[in-house]
């Protein structure tokens, strides 16, 4: 079973935040499945897919501690981390690029990195959204929870929905297949 596991922040002060797009996008797929959420064995919450092999969850811990949900996902599911697919913001990717990865390293995000620590390995997939470039002089704390600026909203919800289809396509198709398909910019 593929578990798609959606980074973000609880709470509404960090919602539409950049840091919270992998979250909004597993939760955004689980609605328009028409999926319905579940609390976990742990701290996350959970949709399951009858139709596909794959299960949605989206933590209830902030991104830096995420590695403590995911761990616990894991275990309630059964499944290993080459089967765990981490949807997250990434401000060295320009916004509107995706970018699918079997593993590799946390590239400076901290939630990759607490997932890294927790489950003893970088072995996993991820789909890193783009949400960059990180402005000269800014914090990267403080632009990942920022909100996205306006007029970005058309390539916002272009991201979601691109993010989304990937997703599918890595349960349906495999990870290569999805690579190959979505590893690009929006605008290409």
């Amino acid at each position: 079973m593929l578990v798609v596991f959606g980074l973000g922040n609880p709470g509404d002060r960090y919602r539409q935040s950049r840091h919270n797009l992998g979250k909004d996008v597993v939760s955004a797929l689980a609605q328009d499945l028409g999926l319905s959420v579940t609390a976990g064995a742990g701290e996350f919450f959970y949709s399951r897919d009858p139709r596909r092999d794959f299960c949605l969850v989206v933590p209830t811990t902030y991104v830096n501690t995420s590695g403590v949900s995911a761990s616990q996902a894991l275990g309630a599911f059964d499944t290993d981390p080459e089967n765990f697919l981490v949807v997250c913001d990434d401000f060295s990717l320009p916004l509107g690029t995706i970018r699918i990865r079997k593993s590799g390293s946390d590239g400076g995000h901290n939630g990759l990195a607490s997932i890294i620590y927790q489950l003893g390995t970088q072995d996993f997939p991820r789909l890193r959204l783009g949400v960059g470039p990180l402005p000269p002089g800014v914090d990267a704390a403080d632009f990942v929870l920022s909100r996205f600026e306006p007029g970005d909203e058309d390539i916002v919800r272009k991201i979601k929905e691109t993010a989304a289809e990937a997703v599918l396509a890595v349960g349906r198709d495999g990870i290569d297949k999805a690579m190959n398909t979505y590893n690009k910019r929006m605008d290409e």
